[in-house]
C-alpha cells in the first residue's frame, strides 16, 4: 500500500519533465530563430551603446546596449541584447559591430560574429533538455509503476534485526 502523501508527490514531480520539455521547446524556438535572422536578415553596422558584465561565476550571461541603423532608414535598438558570458570578450572593447537584423522577426537583431555560437548553445541547451525531460519521465513511470506493484518499501519496516549484516560483523570483529 502506498501512503497518501508519497502519491501526491509521485504527482507532483511530474512538473519536472513538463518543465524540462518546456525548456526543449523554447530552446529549440530561439536556436530556429537565431539562424533564421542569420540567414535571412539584412547586414548591417551596429553602434555599441554599453555593455554590461558581470563577474560573478553564477551568472553567466551578460548583455549589450545596440543600435542599428538599416539601409532603408529603420532604426532599431535593443537595450538588452542578451550574450553568454564566454562571447562577450569577442565584442566587449568595440566600439561598432556587424549584426543582422530582421525588422519584425522574433530576433531582430543577430551580432554575426557570435550568432552561430549562439544558436548551436540554443540547439544544444535543447537537445539536452529534451534528453532530460525524457529520462526523468521515464523514471517516475518505472517508478510509479514499481510502487503499484511492490508498495512502497519504506512502509515495509523490519521486524528483527539482521545478525549477518556487514555492518554487524565489523563490529563484532572490531
Amino acid at each position: 500500500m502506498v501512503s497518501r502523501a508519497t502519491q501526491i508527490l509521485n504527482r507532483i514531480a511530474w512538473i519536472i519533465p513538463v518543465f524540462l520539455l518546456g525548456l526543449a521547446i523554447h530552446q529549440g524556438k530561439s536556436a530556429y530563430d537565431l539562424q533564421s535572422t542569420l540567414s535571412q536578415g539584412e547586414l548591417a553596422e551596429a553602434e555599441i551603446i554599453d555593455v554590461f558584465s558581470t563577474d560573478r561565476v553564477d551568472v553567466t550571461y551578460d548583455y549589450v546596449h545596440i543600435r542599428t541603423e538599416l539601409e532603408d532608414g529603420t532604426v532599431i535598438e535593443k537595450e538588452e541584447l542578451s550574450l553568454p558570458h564566454s562571447l562577450l570578450p569577442i565584442i566587449e572593447d568595440r566600439e561598432t559591430v556587424e549584426v543582422r537584423a530582421q525588422p519584425g522577426s522574433a530576433q531582430e537583431i543577430v551580432i554575426a560574429e557570435v550568432g552561430a555560437t549562439q544558436s548551436r548553445i540554443a540547439a544544444m541547451n535543447a537537445g539536452i533538455s529534451f534528453i532530460g525531460a525524457i529520462a526523468v519521465a521515464l523514471g517516475l513511470f518505472f517508478w510509479q509503476r514499481f510502487l503499484r506493484r511492490e508498495g512502497d518499501p519504506s512502509a515495509r519496516g523490519v521486524s528483527e534485526p539482521d545478525p549477518d549484516h556487514p555492518a554487524r560483523q565489523a563490529v563484532r570483529d572490531g
